[in-house]
C-alpha cells in the first residue's frame, strides 16, 4: 500500500492495538477523543475502514461514514452488526473466528468446577473465619465422570468437549445440525438434553435464534442437582427464570460469564451463594487478545491490498 488508508479506531481491549494500527494506517482515534462528535465529523469524509471490538460498534456508523468499505471486528461474536445491511451496501465484515476458543473454553471449565465445588463460597468460608467457628464445610458436587450437555458445538463447544473428556465426562450436544465428525450424542431439543445431563454449558451464538434458549422449561428439566454455565451471550438465558430457579432450588447452581445487561446485571444476583459470576472476561488473556487484534489488522491489510479476507463472517463471504 503506497499510502496509509484512513481507519477509525473505536476500541480494542489490547493495549498494543492502537500502536500497531498507527504504524500501518492513518488512524482516527475515536476511543480516546475528548470530543468524540468533533473527531467523528472530521474523520467521516475520509474513513474507509473501522477497527473495533463488537461492544464498541455504533449502529449509526453505516450512515455516518460514506466511504466505509470494511469493518474489522476483533471479537468472535458479531450478532450486534446488521450483516444484511452491511452486505447490501457492498461492505465487508471480518471477525476473529475461533481464536477465542482456547480461553473461553478454559473459562467454561473453570466456571463449571467453581460452581460445582462452590469455590468462591469456600474461599469466603476460610477467609471470614467461619471454618474455625462452624467446622467442616458442606459437601459439594463432583464433576469428573458426570454428564455434560453442550448447547452449540462450534469451535468453543468442541474445545469444551475436549477438556471435559479429560474429566471422563459423558458428552452430548444440541445445535441446528448433527455433526458427523464427533462421537458425542446429538439432541435436537435443549429441554430433552437438559433432562439427561448434570451440567449444561451454553457456547452457542447470540442473536434471535438462541434468545432465551435456556428458559424455565430447561431449568426444570436440568433439575435440583443440575448446574448451568453460560460462556455464550447473556441473551441466551431467560434471566428472570434463572433467578427464580436459583432461588427456589429448581437447579443447584450456575456459572455466568455473560449477562443480559452488562455491567449492571450481577447486582441482581446479590445474596445468591449458588452462582459464580465473572465480568464477561472469558477471552481476557494477553495471548488471546493479541491474536484477535492481529487478525483484525491482517483483515484490514488484506482488504486494502485487494486480497480475500482471512476471516470474513459467514453471511458476507469474500
Amino acid at each position: 500500500m503506497a499510502n496509509k488508508p484512513p481507519v477509525l479506531f473505536l476500541n480494542s481491549p489490547h493495549p498494543q492495538a492502537l500502536e500497531r494500527l498507527s504504524a500501518l494506517f492513518t488512524v482516527y482515534n475515536h476511543r480516546d477523543a475528548g470530543d468524540k462528535a468533533t473527531l467523528l465529523a472530521t474523520a467521516a469524509p475520509h474513513v474507509r475502514g473501522v477497527f473495533c471490538n463488537a461492544k464498541a460498534w455504533l449502529p449509526n456508523m453505516l450512515d455516518v461514514l460514506p466511504k466505509l468499505e470494511i469493518i474489522a471486528c476483533s471479537s468472535t461474536g458479531y450478532d450486534n452488526f446488521d450483516t444484511a445491511e452491511i452486505k447490501k451496501r457492498g461492505m465487508r465484515l471480518s471477525h476473529s473466528t475461533d481464536l477465542s476458543a482456547v480461553d473461553v473454553s478454559d473459562m467454561g471449565m473453570a466456571l463449571m468446577l467453581s460452581a460445582a465445588r462452590r469455590i468462591p463460597w469456600a474461599d469466603h468460608y476460610v477467609r471470614s473465619g467461619d471454618w474455625m467457628v462452624k467446622g467442616r464445610a458442606p459437601m459439594t458436587q463432583r464433576v469428573s465422570g458426570k454428564k455434560l450437555g453442550i448447547v452449540g458445538l462450534g469451535a468453543i463447544g468442541r474445545a469444551v468437549a475436549r477438556r471435559a473428556a479429560g474429566f471422563d465426562m459423558e458428552i452430548s450436544y444440541q445445535g441446528p445440525n448433527c455433526k458427523d465428525d464427533v462421537p458425542y450424542r446429538y439432541y435436537d431439543n435443549v429441554v430433552e438434553m437438559a433432562s439427561a445431563v448434570d451440567f449444561l454449558m451454553l457456547s452457542c451464538i447470540g442473536g434471535p435464534t438462541t434468545t432465551g434458549i435456556a428458559d424455565a422449561a430447561v431449568f426444570k428439566a436440568l433439575g435440583p442437582t443440575g448446574i448451568i454455565i453460560n460462556i455464550a451471550r447473556g441473551s441466551c438465558v431467560d434471566q428472570p427464570a434463572l433467578l427464580a430457579a436459583l432461588r427456589d432450588g429448581t437447579i443447584s447452581g450456575a456459572g455466568l460469564d455473560a449477562h443480559a445487561q452488562e455491567p449492571q446485571d450481577p447486582v441482581t444476583y446479590e445474596g445468591l451463594k449458588n452462582v459464580v459470576l465473572t465480568p464477561h472476561s472469558a477471552n481476557g488473556t494477553p495471548d488471546g487478545r493479541r491474536a484477535m487484534f492481529e487478525l483484525g489488522i491482517a483483515n484490514l491489510l488484506a482488504h486494502f491490498s485487494d486480497r480475500p479476507l482471512l476471516s470474513p463472517v459467514p453471511e458476507i463471504p469474500n
